[in-house]
């Protein structure tokens, strides 16, 4: 926690039983992945109703995986410039493991209030060439997937998430990170629940997960079973754990991180119910801002954060604004990349970036946002209030 007089973007969500999980891992002299990573996975597969997870290094890593096993995988019929439609807004790794396995980036413009992709512009952009969606929930707020799911069926697009922001967050009643035929989670320390790095994949299909535990540790058949859907083993045991069959990385987690997830998957409901309960604040106080956006909710979010979209007398204020926040102990910064086509980076990418996008450009220029916690914040939010409505 921390005093009335600061409001960091991001704390600790540790207390005395990870520092004991770590002091545990460190006396078993394991610190490579081993059988707290294998605990850590079956907890948070149950714990999200899903069939597999798959632990790696972290978030990014996750999302490298996923695209990985699915171009590599002969059922998909991904191939080199496929189509994937994906948000404007968005972080850097959601976009670069596409560019990676040879396929073509579709940029769609988010919906101003969400967040999140826009359905209905989606829908256009989609031709005969567009393969899959890589939806993406942010800032803790799940994708409209009735809508989403009905658009895959239509035009037969394959589904995965990036679940990085949105751990624990729910549409109809079921967990974001599980609508997609993969779905992927991070645990960096600034995230729902820290592992100080990890990711997580979610997967119902049983060949995709074989493939994600080779793809992980350099592509070859050591942690599968004996029969598997990837590669049988010859049960010469000398020559199987040297076996390369995938064109893998080395993306394992640490098994000090699984004893960490263990620890911390126990406390999700009570982190997600302190950061709900901090969200209903913000938004019954900043309801009467009107020079305020702030992001509207679909489904349950899990409240990775608070965005702060300035309109009226704010727009075009930013830098006034996040000084004015700094000044008082407040940190804030951009609502993830902003709009992630104007970035240098795009030299680099085999891309179809629309003529315009008015709402990532909106997001670009007008948009910030500041931290939630777990612990009640009430004080900080109010402060929060009064520096920006002094500010009109």
């Amino acid at each position: 926690m921390f005093d009335d007089n600061t409001y960091p973007l991001a704390t600790s969500s540790w207390d005395d039983d990870e520092y004991v999980a770590i002091g545990e891992v460190i006396a078993s002299d394991r610190f490579t992945m081993g059988p707290k990573v294998r605990e850590f996975e079956e907890q948070f597969a149950e714990a999200f109703g899903s069939r597999h997870a798959v632990m790696v290094n972290s978030g990014s890593s996750a999302n490298l995986i996923a695209i990985a096993s699915a171009v590599l995988d002969d059922r998909q019929g991904l191939g080199p410039g496929d189509e994937i439609l994906v948000p404007a807004v968005s972080w850097a790794t959601t976009y670069f493991p596409l560019q990676q396995y040879g396929l073509k980036l579709k940029f769609v413009d988010i919906d101003i209030d969400t967040l999140n992709m826009d359905l209905a512009l989606a829908e256009e952009a989609i031709t005969p060439k567009t393969k899959g969606v890589f939806a993406v929930n942010l800032l803790g707020n799940p994708q409209d997937f009735d809508r989403l799911e009905r658009l895959a069926d239509k035009y037969g697009l394959i589904v995965w998430e990036d679940n990085c922001e949105s751990m624990g967050a729910t549409f109809d009643g079921r967990y974001a990170g599980t609508f997609g035929q993969i779905g992927t989670f991070s645990t960096f320390f600034s995230h729902h629940i820290s592992t100080m790095e990890g990711g997580m994949l979610l997967t119902n299909d049983e060949k995709l997960a074989q493939m994600m535990v080779s793809l992980r540790a350099h592509g070859w058949t050591r942690e599968l079973p004996s029969v598997n859907h990837v590669f049988n083993k010859t049960g010469n045991k000398f020559d199987d754990l040297f076996r390369f069959v995938l064109p893998g990385y080395n993306v394992r987690p640490l098994e000090m991180s699984g004893a960490l997830g263990i620890r911390q998957i126990s406390k999700l409901p009570s982190i997600l119910a302190g950061r709900r309960e901090n969200a209903e604040y913000f938004l019954k106080t900043f309801a009467q801002c009107p020079d305020i956006r702030t992001q509207k909710e679909t489904g349950q979010s899990s409240w990775f954060g608070f965005s702060l979209v300035l309109e009226g007398r704010l727009a075009g204020r930013r830098i006034d604004v996040v000084q004015a926040l700094s000044a008082a102990g407040i940190e804030a910064r951009p609502i993830v990349a902003g709009n992630f086509t104007l970035n240098p980076v795009m030299k680099y990418l085999d891309a179809s970036v629309p003529r315009a996008l008015p709402a990532a450009d909106k997001i670009h220029v007008d948009g910030l946002f500041v931290g939630n916690h777990h612990f009640p914040i009430h004080a900080q939010i109010d402060k929060l209030y009064g520096v920006i409505t002094d500010m009109l």
